[in-house]
């Protein structure tokens, strides 16, 4: 008995960490197609509603471009308080977000939309609590001359040397890194995308 057979999916970013993260557990995407939309937050948007609203701005963006497939979006929002943080470009954004990061608590808020062959949309909205230590100059230092942090939401990657930072970490690990794999296999099942 043959082994039966998914729709094939489409992730709908450019990102290497959310294909990474789909590959370890197993997931192939068929294509990739990354949304080119415009990302900034609308005056006095929450970072919940924003994260949501990438995620499925991307997923309309992409989704009519392939009739007959599952297409996964997301977007990782990093919030300090109401605060939106950039997707660090220079070094100054990241040092900026370092230093605001230093010795507290942020979110890390992770929308995820996923379309059936069927049209149908669904989507999750996962948020991580993480605490960095209380970070010394030389540590900034150090984490700005390594280059992780360019094009990263709020200025650092937990997969990287920014793990040293990190004392304390609520929630799902994935999600920090790019995509939360729980929550978006069981998006994916419910599409009739991922094996059980």
């Amino acid at each position: 008995m043959s082994a039966p057979t998914h729709p094939p999916l489409v992730l709908a970013s450019a990102s290497p960490r959310r294909l990474d993260l789909l590959r370890q557990v197993g997931l192939e995407p068929a294509a990739i197609d990354p949304a080119d939309i415009d990302e900034t937050p609308a005056s006095r948007e929450l970072p919940r509603a924003y994260a949501l609203r990438m995620a499925r701005a991307k997923l309309a963006a992409v989704a009519p471009r392939h009739a007959g497939s599952i297409v996964l979006a997301a977007d990782s929002v990093v919030a300090c308080g109401r605060r939106i943080l950039p997707k660090a470009e220079t070094e100054e954004e990241a040092r900026a977000c370092l230093a605001l990061l230093s010795g507290r608590r942020h979110r890390v808020l992770g929308g995820v939309a996923v379309a059936s062959p069927d049209e149908k949309v669904r989507t999750r909205l996962v948020e991580t609590v993480v605490r960095f230590r209380r970070l010394e100059p030389g540590d900034v230092a150090d984490y700005l001359r390594c280059g992780e942090w360019r094009g990263k939401a709020g200025g650092y990657a937990i997969q990287g040397r920014a793990a040293l930072f990190v004392a304390f970490l609520s929630g799902s690990y994935s999600n920090v890194v790019g995509l939360p794999l729980f929550e978006t296999a069981a998006l994916l099942r419910a599409a009739g995308g991922a094996p059980r």
